[in-house]
């Protein structure tokens, strides 16, 4: 008595060739790696990464926000935004304290070194931003679609 092996359901390599041609989320993480690489390779000399720069940025503000705001903002869960904020925090880049009025809720503040860290991260950031703005064709094209997608 023999029994049949099945093979799996195979997916044809034309799909393969179609979805690296067209799908939207594979050139979106492409373009985001490629993207942060870049900012990386330029904040450098501030001893901060692209990412660290865009949650330094958000805590930028005239009252400091809370977690769960910053959260929202950077599309990061909290338990992400927490794991993110220590090593910043143990540098000394920012606080990170209970909000009086709501006990439950976390205040991010950057200290007087996040500050700095982040002026000096600034123009960096100006010079190549405006690098990639310049090698694109419709910068603000761009920006809008990823907003509408976010």
């Amino acid at each position: 008595m023999s029994t049949a092996i099945e093979s799996p359901p195979q997916v044809s390599y034309e799909t393969t060739l179609l979805v690296r041609d067209h799908c939207f989320c594979l050139h979106a993480q492409r373009a985001a790696r490629a993207m942060a690489r870049r900012f990386d390779e330029a904040l450098r000399p501030t001893s901060i990464t692209s990412g660290q720069f865009s949650l330094l940025m958000s805590l930028n503000r005239p009252k400091p926000p809370t977690l769960g705001s910053v959260a929202g903002l950077l599309a990061m869960d909290r338990t992400t935004l927490t794991a993110n904020l220590k090593p910043l925090e143990k540098r000394g880049l920012l606080t990170v304290a209970p909000d009086p009025d709501d006990r439950r809720a976390r205040l991010l503040c950057l200290t007087q070194e996040g500050h700095s860290v982040l002026a000096d991260a600034v123009p960096i950031w100006h010079a190549t931003q405006d690098a990639i703005e310049a090698a694109l064709a419709d910068p603000s094209a761009l920006r809008a679609g990823l907003n509408a997608l976010a």
